[in-house]
């Protein structure tokens, strides 16, 4: 499709609706319009085929929202009436916007329009020496609590974004005037020189700067380069689970593309805060419970903190040696299954750093009678 039937045909009459038509209008009636006039349905009927192409073209451009946006920018930009200029000049000889387009040609004005709307110029722009140009990746920073973490959020991300200038659109010439195409590139943007007398090599032309255009009025706002840095605040989610230094890539949220291209991608780095009570192995939670020497040694049920408040009760066995962990299953970090880790309690066991006479005298008794063996031994063996 050329650049003359992107501006010329206007795809709200071959679909029968109004301007402002919610998505589910035009997909309704381009279904009822492909079902009357499909080519199965009306073999030989060059009419009807005609008449279903053009609804699946109208439909393609207004069911996408960007290619929509373009289009209806484009129509609103030249007029509804618009139309390519097929001969004759400007009066009095100057150059005219006609003349301007005539010079160009399609794949010219998709350079123009590209350069317009600070991106690609319409679907269907064919352009002969400059392709798609993918937009560069973006990175960005947030810090999250721990439970947030854990739990998953969703969090603000300033973003700092290279735009087309919205008081020139991002043409990058004074208000009332438009920019001429390069002399020397033609409109392409590129230049062909010769290194060393012998290979001739294509860079980016040196009078434009790669644009294909000049601008000989620049725009007051943005100095005649047609963009200017915006800041705006992007939701991202957060998913459940996410670590420290993890970086999660939202696709298309970067930088705009060139003539065409996609857009680059987001990449946000997470900074996980510590907690004070918990940590983190994996997908699991850990956390140290202090035990005194008798809950270790007669065995007792003690509360053990979870994430986000509350506490689950945990039997500890007679004779629970210091640094056990105990494993409490399904108080831990979501999993991207929706399942949940576990939550990993330590026993810390509390040596009193004094005893009352009567506690130190039933210690000694304790000595006594348990009479245990010198738990050092072995260890002493192993040296000799």
């Amino acid at each position: 499709m050329s650049t003359r039937d992107w501006v010329e045909k206007d795809y709200y009459k071959t679909l029968g609706v109004p301007k402002d038509a919610k998505p589910d209008q035009i997909k309704k009636a381009f279904r009822k319009i492909a079902r009357e006039n499909h080519p199965d349905q009306h073999p030989g009927d060059k009419s009807a085929e005609q008449r279903f192409k053009e609804a699946s073209e109208a439909h393609d451009v207004l069911s996408d929202p960007d290619k929509r946006r373009e289009y209806d920018e484009q129509r609103s930009l030249f007029g509804s009436g618009f139309r390519f200029p097929r001969g004759g000049g400007a009066p009095g000889g100057g150059a005219s916007g006609e003349d301007v387009f005539r010079t160009m040609g399609d794949a010219g004005l998709g350079d123009l329009l590209g350069n317009l709307f600070g991106q690609a110029g319409a679907a269907g722009v064919r352009r002969t020496t400059r392709g798609p140009r993918r937009g560069s990746d973006v990175e960005g920073e947030v810090t999250i609590g721990f439970n947030q973490a854990v739990e998953g959020t969703t969090v603000g991300v300033q973003m700092a974004s290279d735009d087309a200038c919205p008081a020139c659109r991002g043409t990058g010439a004074k208000a009332g005037t438009m920019p001429r195409v390069c002399p020397t590139c033609q409109g392409s943007g590129m230049q062909q020189s010769t290194s060393g007398g012998v290979f001739q090599v294509t860079e980016p032309c040196r009078e434009c700067r790669g644009r294909g255009l000049i601008v000989d009025n620049p725009c007051e706002v943005c100095h005649g380069s047609g963009r200017t840095q915006s800041r705006h605040t992007m939701q991202v989610r957060i998913p459940a689970g996410v670590t420290d230094g993890q970086k999660i890539r939202i696709k298309g949220k970067g930088s705009a593309g060139e003539n065409g291209g996609a857009a680059g991608d987001l990449y946000v780095i997470v900074h996980v805060r510590p907690h004070p009570v918990f940590g983190r192995q994996g997908d699991n939670l850990t956390v140290t419970v202090p035990v005194t020497f008798a809950e270790a040694a007669l065995g007792a049920e003690v509360e053990v903190p979870i994430l986000g408040g509350g506490s689950v009760k945990l039997r500890i066995p007679a004779g629970t040696p210091n640094g056990r962990t105990f494993r409490i299953r399904g108080r831990g970090v979501t999993k991207s299954t929706g399942e949940k880790g576990d939550l990993l309690a330590a026993v810390d066991v509390q040596v009193p750093g004094h005893l009352p006479d009567e506690a130190r005298s039933a210690l000694q008794a304790y000595a006594e009678a348990a009479r245990e063996p010198n738990p050092r031994n072995d260890l002493l063996a192993s040296n000799r």
